[in-house]
C-alpha cells in the first residue's frame, strides 16, 4: 500500500467513524467533520506533538475545535490516536479515553462523547 493510499484510507476511516456516530445519535451535522477530516488527519499525523499515553502533558500541542458541529471529529481522532483516559487527579486509568462504544453513544445522556465537548469530561477533550 502506498503512502497516498494509506492517507486516503485513514481520512476515510475518520469520516466513517464520524458518519456512524452521527447516524447512531440521529442528531448532528456531518458537513464539518467530513470536510475537515483531511486537514485534521494531516495536523495529527504530521504536526501535533502529543503523547497518547499522557494526554495531559503540560507541553503538548492542543487540537481545539470551536464548533460542536465538529465534535464527532474530535472523538474519532482521540479514539484512532489511542489517547488514554486519566482521572481528575491526572492518574492513568489503563483504558482508552474514547472507545467504539463511546462513539456509538455520541450525543447521548452520560456519554463521554458529548455533542458539545464538556470541560474535563473526556481525556484529550477540553481541559
Amino acid at each position: 500500500m502506498s503512502d497516498n493510499d494509506l492517507e486516503t484510507l485513514s481520512v476515510n476511516t475518520i469520516r466513517t467513524l464520524c458518519m456512524d456516530a452521527l447516524q447512531a445519535a440521529d442528531s448532528g451535522r456531518p458537513g464539518t467533520p467530513m470536510g475537515i477530516a483531511p486537514v485534521a488527519y494531516t495536523l495529527w499525523q504530521r504536526f501535533l506533538r502529543f503523547d497518547p499515553a499522557d494526554p495531559i502533558r503540560p507541553d503538548r500541542d492542543r487540537f481545539v475545535l470551536w464548533q460542536g458541529h465538529a465534535s464527532a471529529l474530535l472523538w474519532s481522532l482521540l479514539h484512532l490516536a489511542g489517547v488514554q483516559a486519566v482521572d481528575a487527579d491526572h492518574e492513568a486509568l489503563g483504558r482508552p479515553a474514547v472507545t467504539p462504544d463511546d462513539l456509538r453513544t455520541f450525543r447521548q445522556l452520560g456519554s463521554r462523547c458529548s455533542g458539545y465537548p464538556e470541560y474535563r469530561w473526556t481525556s484529550g477533550g477540553p481541559r
